[in-house]
């Protein structure tokens, strides 16, 4: 179900939220876990059981990790520390398993059976869970705190189950970790000001989403229609930007409607994106984009790899490793290895070169990010390899065919959607939003939000294109 759905707006919230506020305090968790079952069901009918079985198994090897016999202190020190190595390795075994099953199968069959020329592995075809590597970090992230000590007192099922299956963040995010809601999970008080601001803050991100992000997604859709082979540089640039604007306000417009229903039920889930477009480099694009999966890899991968303590060889391969599964993560497809690898050669180009001296220039950093992000996202966006080298050769004029999408089409797409580009500019700047953050109690601001709800509730009932990018994840 998408957040940007008649079914979830008109149908499922008004519902929850009545059921949700009326239950007692004591009965809130259970109520959340319910609706988001419920959520999750309607468009994953059967994968609901999936869900239901890795929490019950997690939520078993945790309880296992807690579990102190009766015996002499030394004796159940000891074999304390061996058994959370063993429930620690049990969870990694089943959850990472479990994931390779139904994402990274098929790929990993596709690749031995074609470098073999045998078919040694077969394909299995399992559709993709939404939302599995999301949840699936999250009980890693879960149990790799209770094996570190971080997480002190285990949680009820149903208080451990809520927290995996939250429905705000389920299928897309922001990752939140346990210790970032375990006191609102025991306790938490629901008031109208929460309420109130959560849902201003999911009715800007229901705009980011309908009103910017469907809408320059045409743009880029159309443009790829025409082939990617065939474009002229400045379509092919206009193309790269139209998607580079589709995916931010994609995916930022859902981390915000996120946090808003998660303040409409009493929670903080943590900011996943801080203007990530206005970076001076690499390096900071990636402290401000998907904040909170850049903190799992570095907490749960880069650091306890040894980070960048061990010797510059050492930095190098622990930034390859994570980069590898940065990509891994996002697709199981070779345009997303490619993807993580790139990031890999210019974070690493960065740290050992120029990377000080761009984020010291107001202006040289700026033009580096703006002109490299957009490739990046085009690697991410094709994953036929053939298209993908056709559509980077016509950035830089190169052209295997003729050119069937040049300057005539380019200066129609620029006055077709040159409005909506130059609000999409406005919109990556900081400026909206902390105008937004200054008067959002302002009758007229409120007034400005309603008019966006529905002017968004309009465009999703006539709309066709209302994807959302990161489900595939």
């Amino acid at each position: 179900m998408l957040f940007s759905s008649v079914e979830f707006l008109f149908r499922f919230l008004p519902v929850f939220m009545l059921c949700y506020l009326l239950a007692p305090a004591k009965y809130r968790n259970l109520a959340l876990l319910a609706g988001s079952l419920v959520f999750y069901g309607v468009g994953e009918p059967y994968f609901v059981l999936l869900l239901i079985f890795s929490v019950t198994v997690n939520y078993g090897i945790s309880k296992y990790m807690f579990w102190e016999p009766a015996s002499p202190q030394q004796n159940r020190l000891q074999k304390g520390k061996k058994r959370r190595r063993i429930a620690l390795w049990l969870s990694m075994f089943f959850n990472f398993g479990t994931l390779f099953v139904f994402k990274y199968w098929d790929f990993t069959a596709g690749t031995v059976n074609r470098l073999t020329g045998q078919d040694l592995m077969p394909v299995l075809r399992l559709a993709l869970p939404l939302g599995i590597s999301f949840y699936t970090f999250q009980m890693v992230s879960y149990q790799v705190d209770c094996y570190r000590g971080t997480i002190r007192e285990l949680p009820g099922f149903v208080s451990f189950a809520a927290y995996v299956s939250m429905f705000p963040q389920l299928i897309a995010g922001p990752i939140v970790r346990y210790d970032e809601v375990k006191d609102r999970m025991q306790d938490r008080k629901i008031r109208l000001r929460y309420v109130e601001n959560g849902l201003k803050l999911f009715t800007l991100g229901l705009g980011l989403k309908v009103l910017l992000a469907n809408q320059i997604g045409t743009l880029w859709n159309t443009i790829m229609s025409a082939g990617a082979g065939n474009l002229h540089a400045a379509v092919a640039w206009l193309g790269a930007i139209a998607y580079s604007f589709q995916i931010y306000f994609d995916f930022w417009g859902y981390s915000l409607m996120a946090m808003g229903l998660g303040r409409m039920l009493g929670f903080r889930i943590p900011q996943n994106f801080d203007h990530p477009y206005v970076s001076r480099s690499i390096s900071e694009f990636w402290r401000r984009w998907h904040i909170t999966l850049g903190r799992w890899f570095r907490e749960y991968v880069y650091i306890p790899m040894g980070g960048s303590r061990k010797g510059t060889g050492r930095t190098i391969w622990n930034l390859f490793v994570v980069w590898a599964l940065t990509g891994l993560w996002h697709g199981a497809d070779w345009n997303f290895v490619l993807w993580g690898l790139s990031f890999f050669v210019l974070l690493t180009i960065e740290k050992n070169s120029y990377g000080k001296r761009l984020e010291a220039s107001k202006v040289l950093g700026h033009l580096y990010t703006l002109i490299l992000i957009p490739i990046t996202w085009v690697i991410f966006a094709i994953t036929d390899g053939k298209q993908l080298m056709a559509y980077l050769a016509n950035l830089f004029g190169i052209h295997q065919n003729a050119v069937l999408v040049g300057i005539p089409q380019f200066m129609r797409y620029l006055e077709e959607y040159g409005i909506l580009l130059a609000v999409c500019v406005l919109f990556v700047t900081p400026f909206p939003i902390r105008w937004y953050d200054k008067w959002k109690d302002r009758w007229f601001v409120i007034m400005l939000l309603v008019g966006v709800f529905w002017f968004s509730v309009h465009e999703i009932m006539v709309g066709s294109n209302n994807p959302f990018l990161y489900f595939r994840f």
